[in-house]
């Protein structure tokens, strides 16, 4: 059922990727998970918890949420071979660390549009900027 990259989908894949997302993204998923799965129990928790946080906040695009797990995985993999003690790497405020880390990945991230237009509409009720661009309209 797997296909080489440059042979065309058959069309039961193709319309098996509208209902069920791109088989690419489920693959990437499962690996990301395995290797979450082989951290040290301490680690794995602490990524599992941050997960949770990203599913509900982050990138919701397959594509951007999927490179964003896969540097998650890699930072607590090279912390984890480093020996970095988990509040090393999250610091004080876990939830500024999350928002830090979802930071670098704007793709898909509706937060960050709404945030802007939030912004955009109280500066031009309050007559602070009436020449910012009203992103509302789009």
């Amino acid at each position: 059922m797997t296909t080489e990259s440059n042979e065309p989908k058959s069309r039961y894949l193709q319309h098996l990727e509208i209902i069920t997302g791109p088989l690419e993204d489920k693959k990437r998923w499962r690996q990301y998970k395995a290797r979450v799965k082989r951290l040290p129990e301490n680690y794995r928790i602490a990524v599992e918890a941050l997960e949770r946080y990203l599913m509900h906040f982050g990138p919701a695009d397959g594509a951007g949420a999927m490179a964003m797990y896969d540097d998650l995985a890699e930072l607590f993999e090279q912390s984890a071979a480093d020996g970095t003690p988990i509040r090393d790497i999250f610091g004080d405020d876990p939830v500024e660390f999350a928002e830090a880390f979802m930071a670098n990945y704007p793709l898909g991230q509706y937060r960050a549009r709404e945030r802007h237009r939030l912004a955009g509409a109280i500066e031009r009720a309050a007559g602070e900027n009436p020449e910012r661009e009203d992103r509302t309209k789009r």
